[in-house]
């Protein structure tokens, strides 16, 4: 089974992270700025696959507590995403069940008729896939394939961490990462003959994009 990996460009963020974390936790503010910068487009990114429009409200709520806590926090750069984004997800399961809705499935196939035709490049399908267009075929997926693919690729965190976040085994996360990759592509007609390059490939459309 093929590995999911993180992108490269949250890697390269997590020393700035870090440093900036440290700094807010003694106090200043404009490091917290800092912080919030570096990881609010992920971190909204992962909450519209979750409770979609009201993404927004559900990260200011996620804000205010990791601002309440943050002098509890204990890690790196890494380490913070892997804390906010457990609990921007406690908060969107709140706000899901406040509303009494379940994260709603993806439309028809009428609704896909706009995405690349079957003419297209595998490469011209999935790079023609836009933000907005990823995150709502992402939440035509089951929620565990959904979730584990938006913490492994928008947010950025690593196996064990996304685990963490959703209290599963790193496997069933790489597992289930693997599959809602691999379901993605297909929706958009993709098929390389292997699974790694279909993977491949819907990584980085959403690594790109998001």
């Amino acid at each position: 089974m093929g590995q999911v990996r993180q992108p490269r460009r949250v890697q390269a963020y997590d020393g700035e992270l870090g440093t900036a974390v440290a700094r807010a936790q003694d106090g200043d503010e404009a490091a917290f700025t800092v912080a919030y910068r570096l990881v609010q487009p992920g971190l909204l990114g992962y909450l519209r696959g979750i409770v979609g429009d009201d993404a927004e409200d559900v990260a200011s709520d996620a804000w205010l507590e990791i601002a309440r806590d943050l002098g509890r926090f204990k890690g790196d750069g890494a380490g913070f995403r892997g804390w906010t984004a457990t609990i921007a997800r406690h908060r969107a399961l709140d706000h899901l069940r406040r509303q009494r809705v379940r994260p709603q499935a993806g439309g028809t196939e009428h609704d896909l008729l706009h995405l690349p035709g079957p003419h297209d490049t595998h490469d011209q399908a999935l790079e023609s896939l836009s933000t907005e267009q990823a995150l709502w075929l992402l939440r035509g997926l089951p929620q565990d394939q959904a979730e584990a693919v938006l913490l492994r690729i928008v947010v950025g965190l690593d196996g064990p961490a996304a685990a963490r976040v959703l209290g599963k085994r790193p496997g069933a996360v790489r597992t289930a990462a693997h599959r809602g990759l691999k379901r993605l592509a297909r929706q958009l007609g993709v098929d390389t003959g292997t699974d790694q390059g279909v993977t491949d490939r819907a990584y980085r459309t959403l690594g790109e994009s998001t």
